[in-house]
């Protein structure tokens, strides 16, 4: 049956778009969380066009052999991991920019397109495509829609699924549906666009996006606050919210994730105190209106305790700063292996996310560094440990646990932005309940009778 599937990709889509080399293979086998489990492919495709596309699923379905679609494998949930015996589906070919609409602010796009390479594209023409995840510059868009990627500028902006306006995707039997509209409004039958975005490649391949864009914004100005703890930065960020403030950033990070970029950028980051917490925002409103938002905040953070501000309107100034916080996940990379978590919680309840981190990591006797979105309650806290030491793991999978437990305790979500993949289902299962799994499953069979998209992803049948 392999040996027939494989000569017929091969008939359908041309040989150097099946690939079987066993190494060539292993570079697709899985994303960028390396606990999440992944199996061994049958063979790894590369359609570069929709009819390709259509001609891989055909096979397979007739096959039944399971189809795992993947973008450029930046995720951090194991959404894109192989499963034994399947069909890896790579995107990446599939990489046009169909149309940009300056008029209408609309762009169409293929899922290949690399997250950066559109964002600048619609900005030659003074427009602005906002999700941003931390891997912009080699995510793709196909990616990005397939977890409802987050980013820097979600607390302004929104997620990736606040921008789509319609989608190409190919259903499990090779017919092609259509979702969406172009128009600014739209609500005839069921909202199958969102249904779709957030779906890790369960429910259908997406082929093509409509996206909508917004005018550039101006080159942002840039505040820095330390604080003595997290506390105190937690109150700040509560009171900025409260006063009904929206910088197009806000970003916070713990002592420990301090110490890490210091010791890896080899500066001092000046947050005087060793349980200090740093607190980053932008403003891209432009000119007074810029200055006069961070004004507001540094006010805030001033009366929450902050040992020092720091205020600038130079976007490369802006850009040194903000590198301190793009490199954290870098920084504590260098120290370990890590475990990087993904929940999101009420903004009230910052503070008690980064304490209640400090206990997990005395209990295991691990490292937990916290840095994430404040804007928006999503952190990631980082789960730091030695691989090759007995019982390390073990206990780093226990940190890891404790803080989705703790993240749901404090009226939270197990995923912000990255998606639940193949290493939180158990957690979905806890966090949506009973009827809530069942609905799950009763849309999966509806659209995928044979379970053949990425199974064992989010769920299990």
């Amino acid at each position: 049956m392999s040996n027939t599937l494989l000569g017929r990709l091969r008939a359908d889509l041309g040989g150097d778009a099946v690939v079987t080399d066993p190494d060539v293979m292993s570079s697709y086998a899985r994303d960028q969380m390396p606990l999440a489990p992944a199996g061994r492919p049958l063979a790894v495709v590369l359609p570069d066009d929709v009819e390709g596309v259509r001609a891989a699923v055909r096979a397979c379905a007739e096959a039944k052999v399971p189809i795992v679609p993947r973008g450029a494998g930046s995720g951090l949930s194991g959404a894109a991991n192989a499963v034994d015996g399947c069909v890896v589906l790579v995107m990446t070919k599939l990489d046009r920019i169909v149309e940009i609409d300056p008029a209408d602010r609309l762009a169409v796009v293929q899922p290949g397109v690399v997250n950066q390479a559109l964002r600048d594209a619609v900005a030659k023409h003074g427009l602005f495509y906002p999700p941003d995840p931390s891997s912009y510059d080699w995510c793709t868009v196909g990616g990005n829609l397939a977890t409802n990627a987050g980013g820097l500028c979600c607390v302004k902006y929104g997620v990736t699924a606040d921008f789509v306006l319609g989608l190409e995707v190919v259903l499990a039997d090779g017919s092609v549906l259509r979702t969406g509209r172009r128009t600014v409004k739209g609500v005839a039958g069921y909202d199958l666009t969102r249904l779709f975005v957030g779906s890790e490649g369960t429910l259908g391949v997406i082929t093509e996006a409509t996206l909508a864009l917004r005018p550039l914004p101006q080159a942002p100005a840039t505040l820095v606050a330390a604080f003595p703890n997290a506390v105190s930065a937690g109150t700040a960020v509560s009171r900025i919210v409260r006063d009904g403030l929206v910088p197009s950033l806000m970003e916070i990070m713990d002592a420990t994730t301090i110490r890490a970029v210091q010791d890896y950028l080899h500066t001092d980051l000046g947050t005087g105190s060793d349980s200090g917490t740093l607190l980053l925002c932008q403003s891209d409103a432009g000119g007074a209106q810029a200055t006069a938002e961070l004004e507001a905040v540094e006010r805030i953070c001033a009366d929450a305790g902050a040992e020092m501000t720091y205020q600038t309107g130079d976007p490369a100034e802006g850009d040194l700063l903000m590198k301190a916080r793009r490199v954290a996940h870098s920084a504590l990379e260098s120290t370990g292996s890590c475990m990087t978590d993904d929940v999101c919680v009420p903004r009230t309840r910052i503070a008690d996310l980064i304490t209640g981190c400090e206990r997990i990591a005395e209990d295991t006797d691990l490292t937990v560094a916290v840095v994430g979105h404040a804007g928006d309650g999503n952190m990631h806290p980082t789960v730091v440990y030695d691989a090759a030491a007995d019982g390390e793991f073990d206990r780093a999978r226990r940190a890891f646990d404790a803080i989705l437990d703790l993240g749901l305790s404090l009226g939270g979500t197990i995923t912000g932005e990255h998606g639940v993949g193949k290493f939180k289902q158990d957690w979905l299962a806890r966090e949506i309940g009973p009827v809530g799994l069942d609905v799950h499953r009763r849309l999966k069979r509806a659209l995928d009778p044979d379970n053949l998209f990425n199974p064992g992803s989010m769920f299990s049948m």
